[in-house]
């Protein structure tokens, strides 16, 4: 059997209690949920879930909208209706 060690990391507090909470109604503790995570990514090699970012910070986006700023602050701004959609 592989050595036991301990692996020590930060997270807020209040996500720590809902995960402890979760945990608990899960019916496992912390350290067999980590544990679980642990085995999943080092078996399949990768994050068993997608990890992505956030298109609105695109470079492209962002570009876009300190555009959009510049012609606000010029007054060259448009005012539009909003459109409501069912």
């Amino acid at each position: 059997m592989a050595q036991q060690t301990t692996l020590s990391v930060q997270i807020d507090g209040s996500d720590r209690q809902k995960f402890e909470q979760f945990c608990k109604a899960a019916g496992m503790n912390v350290s067999v949920a980590i544990n679980m995570f642990v085995k999943k990514v080092v078996n399949e090699q990768r994050i068993p879930f997608e990890v992505s970012v956030d298109p609105f910070y695109s470079e492209a986006n962002m570009t876009r909208l300190r555009k959009s700023i510049d012609q606000l602050n010029a007054g060259e701004g448009k005012e539009h209706e909003l459109i409501e959609v069912d």
